[in-house]
């Protein structure tokens, strides 16, 4: 019989800030953690994890996974917060028959969009809010034929662009996809996959954020461990035909001291 996980601080959800994306560390003034699997009042969670943000009149939005020990899979809920101090958990707004984790929400052309992690079904789905910030519908299947983890979706220079991880046991590889609309066609991109045999670098740990002249592509460094630090990545060039990336020398991330709660 499978032992089951106890409910615990296995992930709990902060907030970082710093002078730039690359030199971020536990916010001044907030108390963190600040939100665990305590907070969860609609589902007997295990913990939460995978936090994701975005702005929609005067309040943050912070959709996470909630590993839930009624179904022992991931479910989308979401908590508010008008100064990422304070936090209301308002409940959960996404469940399937399959685990759901890595909720990236975004804003396009006047309507909210989610692609959450479903390598359960085999593919990459993208999900539209009929009533932001419920109610949430599949629309299309952008990739599918595999396993995939943690599908990170962009838009730069008129495209849309799609990293995943096809290996969530070895974390090890990273596929890159391209797309004029959002519902695609998608194909893969002639440099993917961009990582392949290196669990250092392959696994996406976040959005794709602008910086500078480009773009930065945070990891999940995998060595030894799942999750062990974050990485940064510095994507040089993108085109149709052409990808370049350089990795940044410090993780972008100060480090856990031991005890601390992360």
């Amino acid at each position: 019989m499978e032992e089951r996980i106890k409910p615990g601080n296995w992930y709990s959800l902060g907030v970082y800030a710093g002078p730039s994306p690359c030199r971020l560390a536990p916010a001044p003034g907030i108390e963190n953690p600040v939100l665990t699997y305590r907070e969860v009042k609609d589902a007997a969670a295990i913990f939460v994890a995978d936090p994701f943000m975005v702005r929609h009149r005067d309040l943050w939005h912070v959709f996470f996974e909630v590993f839930s020990d009624d179904t022992y899979r991931g479910e989308i809920s979401l908590a508010v917060s008008p100064d990422l101090r304070s936090f209301e958990y308002r409940g959960k707004v996404l469940a399937e028959p399959f685990h759901l984790s890595y909720p990236l929400v975004f804003a396009w052309r006047n309507a909210h969009y989610m692609v959450p992690e479903t390598f359960g079904e085999d593919c990459v789905r993208l999900y539209r809010a009929e009533a932001f910030p419920y109610d949430w519908r599949p629309v299309a299947d952008l990739v599918s034929g595999g396993p995939v983890a943690d599908p990170t979706l962009f838009r730069h220079a008129g495209a849309w662009w799609l990293f995943t991880c096809p290996a969530p046991d070895t974390h090890d590889v990273l596929r890159l996809y391209r797309a004029d609309q959002l519902t695609g066609p998608w194909r893969e991109h002639p440099s993917s996959p961009i990582v392949n045999g290196d669990p250092r670098g392959a696994r996406p740990a976040g959005r794709v954020v602008p910086w500078g002249k480009g773009l930065l592509r945070f990891a999940q460094d995998c060595r030894p461990q799942y999750g062990s630090n974050v990485r940064a990545f510095e994507i040089t060039r993108l085109t149709a035909s052409e990808y370049r990336e350089r990795p940044l020398p410090e993780p972008p991330l100060e480090q856990p001291r031991p005890g601390a709660w992360n």
